[in-house]
């Protein structure tokens, strides 16, 4: 055999180098400029996932590098094809995911021309990506790849871009090419000087709060702020993005901030004077709902120095690994804070309401009872994805989480359509584990071709559509807002015979007792399987009336 007939390609080095990166799964569609990349992937560890959208390729990459922490990898064509993962890119950025998207170009030798399907795709991606080059020659591979990834998973982690010009693609690799070492960014500990500081502010505080967000669930940060809530006594919340990462059935629990309305969880940061944000971005949640006058000192615990905005003014920053943070503030502070009667309250009229959906027997269903039996069906571990809209607000204000990631929303971008593609990334990063995508039926057709590819694929997972013929979040808005609603009715198709058709179980729930059985079948079947649930939204301006009429102190 020639040197030639053995010589790598630049595809195989590409792939190579994904190995290295230690991927398991390309998420993407195959186009005419990238087919050798394709191939290459054939004869590799690496599993090519076939997707129906290229949007489709991009959640399912954002939600595998939420749960591992590892890049997730989106793959396509160049011009329509890159585009299409645009959404899911700017999602992953927007809430901290690190993603990985690689397409094709055309030709270095007709770039810098107009011809067919060019479109400057470096400049696109580079206001929602972390960093987005082209690669301009096969020795510049190994490097650029190590450099997305290494950027992507680096703290604020966030997507990449990397576009491969086609006759770079195709072109042979010389044989010294190979892919770089990885070498890891460690975590700090933090200054001591910022933990002294710190404390000093805890040592005069009246009634201290920890909001905890997405960065501490990154961090893995669970354990040691459970430690520290419990060693000092002070009352937890979290973000909508955060749920979980302190468990929701711990007496300092106080549910998650993030609701259109002054919440249950808001009266406790009322009554705080200083709040210890852990791992918390603004993205995730506007501080104006929690500090509106500006007159709370903050302490920001995070590997990163805080967002500026003009009410989030940071007293204190402790930078470092959160964990190692946590320990060192939780020993340099010589106090003990006591619960006050605030705290108990709030979980006890969460606790309320949650029971009062069980007690709810009306068809079509109530949010909460839908709620509840969700909460029924699914164990501690087990991962439901609670898609954007009317869903998103009752599942991560009322849902109870007990461990990190098990409750997802996109709150940094809040996208719809990404929960269906998402559950079948959740199942391939955590197999053992049953997942459920919470969805209304708007974002359910948005991205619901993808049912084909977990079924094609053997990945099972349940979708739960919410069914009320609207966009419901906005009617709501709507509704609040301006007195009345428009232009947010659609039809829907029958679901049942459409899950059927792609080769998945269908279900219709026709009473409000049906609801917990069928999940609890639908999980246990390990198929793909979606289950259609009216649901009655009249609760909407009901849930805001009452919080609306809510005053404190509790």
């Amino acid at each position: 055999m020639s040197a030639q007939a053995t010589q790598k390609t630049a595809a195989q080095l590409i792939v190579q180098a994904l190995e290295a990166e230690g991927v398991e799964y390309v998420f993407g569609i195959p186009g005419e400029e990238n087919i050798h990349f394709v191939d290459a992937l054939k004869d590799s560890s690496i599993r090519y996932i076939l997707v129906r959208h290229e949007q489709g390729a991009a959640f399912m990459a954002e939600l595998y590098g939420r749960l591992t922490g590892k890049a997730g990898v989106a793959s396509a064509t160049l011009g329509p094809g890159a585009i299409n993962l645009q959404l899911g890119v700017a999602d992953a950025t927007t809430n901290s995911t690190p993603v990985v998207a690689i397409t094709a170009q055309v030709g270095l030798d007709r770039i810098y021309k107009e011809t067919h399907q060019v479109v400057d795709l470096v400049s696109l991606f580079k206001p929602i990506t972390k960093w987005s080059e082209l690669a301009p020659s096969v020795q510049a591979l190994p490097e650029l790849i190590r450099k997305a990834f290494k950027t992507a998973q680096t703290e604020r982690p966030g997507a990449v871009y990397l576009a491969i010009p086609e006759d770079v693609e195709s072109a042979p690799a010389p044989g010294d090419l190979a892919p770089l070492p990885l070498n890891v960014v460690r975590p700090q500990d933090p200054s001591a000087a910022q933990v002294a500081r710190a404390a000093e502010v805890l040592a005069t505080a009246r009634r201290p709060i920890v909001l905890a967000g997405h960065g501490a669930t990154r961090a893995g940060a669970s354990d040691a702020l459970v430690r520290f809530s419990e060693k000092l006594g002070l009352p937890v919340a979290t973000t909508f993005n955060g749920k979980g990462v302190f468990p929701d059935d711990h007496r300092h629990a106080l549910g998650a901030v993030g609701f259109m309305r002054h919440d249950y969880v808001n009266f406790g940061f009322d009554e705080a004077d200083v709040l210890i944000t852990v791992g918390y971005e603004l993205q995730e949640f506007d501080p104006v709902k929690i500090n509106p006058n500006r007159d709370k000192k903050i302490i920001h615990v995070h590997r990163f120095p805080a967002e500026v905005d003009d009410h989030y003014p940071v007293a204190v920053g402790v930078h470092g690994d959160i964990s190692r943070s946590l320990h060192a503030l939780g020993d340099a502070v010589h106090r003990r804070f006591t619960m006050n009667g605030t705290g108990e309250k709030i979980r006890r009229m969460l606790r309320e309401e949650l029971e009062q959906g069980r007690e709810e027997h009306g068809f079509p269903l109530s949010p909460r009872r839908v709620v509840a039996d969700i909460r029924e069906a699914m164990g501690r571990e087990d991962i439901v994805l609670a898609d954007t809209g009317a869903v998103k607000m009752w599942m991560a204000r009322m849902y109870p989480a007990y461990e990190p990631n098990t409750m997802i929303v996109s709150n940094g971008l809040s996208s719809m359509g990404f929960a269906v593609p998402g559950a079948l990334a959740a199942k391939l990063a955590c197999p053992r584990r049953k997942v459920l995508a919470a969805t209304g039926d708007g974002a359910f057709l948005m991205n619901s071709q993808e049912l084909e590819t977990a079924v094609r694929e053997r990945i099972p997972f349940v979708v739960l559509v919410w069914e009320d013929g609207a966009y419901g979040l906005i009617e709501w808005k709507m509704d609040l807002e301006l007195g009345r609603d428009s232009n947010v009715a659609f039809g829907n198709p029958d679901f049942v015979k459409y899950a059927e058709s792609f080769g998945a179980r269908g279900y219709r729930i026709s009473s409000a007792g049906e609801l917990l059985p069928t999940l609890r079948k639908a999980l246990a079947d390990d198929v793909v399987s979606v289950i259609a649930v009216p649901v009655d939204y009249s609760a909407n301006l009901q849930l805001t009336d009452k919080l609306g009429e809510l005053t404190g102190p509790f």
